[in-house]
């Protein structure tokens, strides 16, 4: 059985979120009205409400890095992230993180890239040649 994740987040400006997510990550739009839109978020289901966004602070230390907490994102396939990774940096998205090897050679070594939606919320990216290196210890 295949679960399936879900996140309700707030958004300022439903039209900056859809040219974001629709546009720059290349994200189906489901559902909407004119107070919320829902995205097929990398096989999950995102759901972006009009309303103030979380306060987010640089207090997650992980590997060589402070990251923005808390965060969202989705982990993928490495070949996935490359392309994704492409087509950011062609849309001209500034990077928190630029992608970077993270763990290299340990166990869970990923790729990783962290960057901000139009509203403020922090999106982290992963990618794996494994996703058995997903919960590695």
């Amino acid at each position: 059985m295949k679960s399936l994740f879900h996140l309700a987040i707030h958004v300022k400006d439903l039209d900056e979120t859809r040219a974001f997510y629709g546009d720059v990550l290349g994200c189906k739009e489901g559902r909407s009205t004119d107070t919320w839109v829902d995205f097929d978020f990398f096989g999950h289901q995102l759901s972006m409400h009009l309303g103030e966004p979380f306060p987010v602070t640089r207090t997650g230390k992980v590997g060589d890095h402070m990251v923005m907490m808390p965060h969202m994102g989705a982990a993928m396939q490495l070949d996935d992230w490359k392309a994704l990774a492409d087509r950011l940096e062609a849309k001209g998205v500034a990077f928190d993180i630029p992608p970077v090897i993270r763990f290299e050679g340990e166990p869970g070594e990923q790729r990783t890239m962290f960057f901000f939606d139009p509203s403020g919320n922090p999106i982290e990216i992963k990618g794996f040649a494994d996703f058995d290196g997903l919960f590695a210890a």
